[in-house]
């Protein structure tokens, strides 16, 4: 197998999953900052031209970082981040979705329609990614309540792929400004033991 991954939280999210599972692969470092996703070469690969892209040995290609953590899952079920069982299965896809549509995609805007270098990916509008910026606060203290009853990750006792795209959205709001407000202890309790775990510095 072969990795194209770099900058930007996508690429992360899959770095850190990797990490959890103990799995290595080559990696090839795409330079977004240089073009480099948007090359025919890439294309080839990804008619997006987007990041990241798993080949297997046979040329199979798998994008889009959740697809590529599923594949990851099935070749290698342990530890498990999507759930052990179908109770725990539902609950991690429950609280992953959660976590992509509420808080991951509301960061996710103010980066599309604010940085220069997705100029040319999208139609940006910078008045949006205000209205985003401001919706953060609340939807970390939606969180926030939601964890409120003790449990150590959020989907339950276990860490899972849902820890991961939470934490890298906090981690991407914190590069643009959106910060975690302090006042919201059990969010930043949370973070402390994802950012914790070896995984983080993948």
């Amino acid at each position: 197998m072969k990795l194209y991954c770099g900058i930007g939280p996508n690429s992360y999210r899959v770095r850190i999953f990797m990490a959890e599972k103990g799995i290595d692969v080559p990696r090839v470092d795409v330079d977004l900052t240089k073009g480099e996703h948007k090359t025919p070469q890439f294309l080839e690969l990804n008619s997006l031209g987007q990041i990241p892209v798993l080949v297997l040995d046979d040329g199979t290609v798998i994008t889009e970082s959740i697809a590529i953590c599923r594949y990851l899952e099935a070749i290698h079920p342990t530890p498990a981040l999507f759930g052990s069982d179908a109770v725990s299965q539902g609950k991690v896809e429950m609280w992953n979705r959660r976590a992509e549509i509420e808080i991951f995609g509301t960061i996710g805007s103010i980066a599309l329609h604010s940085d220069p270098m997705f100029a040319e990916r999208l139609v940006q509008f910078p008045a949006f990614a205000e209205t985003q910026r401001e919706a953060v606060p609340a939807k970390w203290a939606w969180l926030d309540r939601e964890i409120a009853d003790g449990r150590p990750f959020i989907a339950g006792d276990q860490f899972s792929v849902a820890d991961i795209t939470a934490a890298v959205a906090a981690w991407l709001g914190a590069f643009f400004g959106a910060d975690i407000p302090d006042s919201l202890v059990n969010v930043h309790h949370w973070l402390d033991r994802v950012q914790e775990r070896p995984s983080w510095t993948a």
